[in-house]
Order: C-alpha cells, then structure tokens, then sequence
C-alpha cells in the first residue's frame, strides 16, 4: 500500500473530498454507536453543556479508536489526532480536528468558530462590506518532516430544557478543507457563512458561524443528523 504525501492531492480535489467523507463516516459511527450513552449523560450531568459535548465526543472516538502516528497536534479544538487514513488504493497521514458545541434546538442550525479552527478562507458579506478573512489552520501540516491533511469536523449537541436536559439529536458536519475553497466559497456571494458572535470594537477574535443547511446544499453528505433511540438513522448521501 503507497502512503501518499497529501501535496498531491493539490490537483485531485475529488480524493480530497473522498477522504473527508470517510473521516465523517467515521465519526458519524461512533456517535451513532454511543448516542444512547450519550443522552444518559446529558439528562445525569451537572456540567456545563459545551463540557459534556467535548466529553461525549472524546469518549466516543476514544471507544472506536484510531490508527494514531505519534504525533502531536496543536490548535484550539477539543479533539485533536495526528492518525492514517487507509483507502483501498492508497494511505495518507491525517490531521484530524473534532470540535464540539452544545445548542438548545432553536439555535443548532449553525456553529460558532473562531478562524483559528478553520483551514478555509471565510468569504461573505459583513455589515455591508465583503470581506476575506483567512482561515489560521494550516490545509496541510508538517511536523517532523512528516505531512498530514488537515480534515476538519464539528459536531452539535441539540438539546431541549423541561424538567431534565434531553438530548434530541446530534448534527456532524464535516468542514471543507481550504484546498476546496472554490467548491465551497468561491466569492462573499457564494458562502456557507454567516456572521459570528464577535464584536471587533472589543477586540475579540474574529468568529463565524457555519450555516448548517447551506453546506448541506453543497454536497448532502457533508451534514449528518443522528437522531436518538428509537429513531433510526441512515446515513445521507
């Protein structure tokens, strides 16, 4: 089996778009796997919800596993792995981000980011202006002379408040990486962006949210919904 450097897949974004399907599969499964254990914990925990997100997410790929390189990964993500990525024909060394929010259902249509997690550059319009503000994590990541794609996931708790915090379904959606730029956010016009909660006369990092159903326009895949037993999930293409 021939590892592939991820710098040649500058010219073969359809492999690029392969690999982020099979990394979304995966932790589509392992959520699926673990979603009863994961709504036991938001009705019995006390924590703050975006803690027991983080938490469920860890506990959930760390229970499937992975094929680790031992490598370190920085950046401001909760779940971070430098692991291979095998395919039938190939192999590539990955640098697999996972990042977790928690949202009552009326707001888990988007996610909040900071730039620092995003390896596209977010286009779009803001306070009438267009703006083009580049992404700080790195589309490839060298450590050691070693190469790894950097592939990007988030996943959304949405929740509901009554008596007990119920878990009502969980939102993966797998983020472009900025070699897709132009799939994905070709001009301001053209974005899966919306405004982020940040306010620049403060001096806060810029943010931005992911608006869920506009990258599900783009590719379907790219956005899965796991809904709580007994409802079943299939996964959508």
């Amino acid at each position: 089996m021939t590892t592939i450097d991820p710098h040649t897949l500058l010219d073969d974004l359809d492999r690029i778009e392969g690999i982020e399907k099979a990394s979304l599969r995966m932790v589509a499964q392992a959520l699926y796997d673990y979603r009863e254990d994961a709504a036991f914990i938001f009705d019995a925990e006390n924590d703050q919800v975006a803690d027991i997100g983080e938490d469920i997410t860890r506990e959930a790929l760390d229970r499937l596993g992975s094929s680790r390189v031992h490598q370190r990964l920085f950046g401001k993500v909760d779940y971070k792995r430098a692991c291979y990525l095998f395919h039938p024909d190939f192999a590539v060394k990955q640098a697999l981000f996972v990042d977790s929010k928690a949202e009552k259902v009326s707001g888990a249509g988007t996610a909040t980011l900071q730039i620092s997690q995003l390896s596209m550059t977010v286009k779009q319009i803001r306070a009438g202006e267009a703006i083009s503000i580049p992404g700080r994590l790195p589309q490839i990541i060298t450590l050691n002379y070693e190469h790894f794609l950097t592939t990007t996931i988030f996943v959304k708790y949405a929740y509901e408040e009554s008596e007990k915090r119920n878990l009502r379904y969980i939102i993966i959606a797998a983020l472009p990486n900025g070699l897709l730029q132009d799939r994905y956010n070709l001009h301001e016009l053209d974005t899966i962006w919306l405004a982020g909660r940040n306010a620049p006369s403060l001096g806060e990092e810029f943010r931005v949210r992911l608006h869920f159903e506009r990258l599900r326009q783009k590719a379907p895949w790219r956005v899965q919904n796991i809904p709580m037993q007994p409802q079943a999930y299939a996964w959508r293409e």
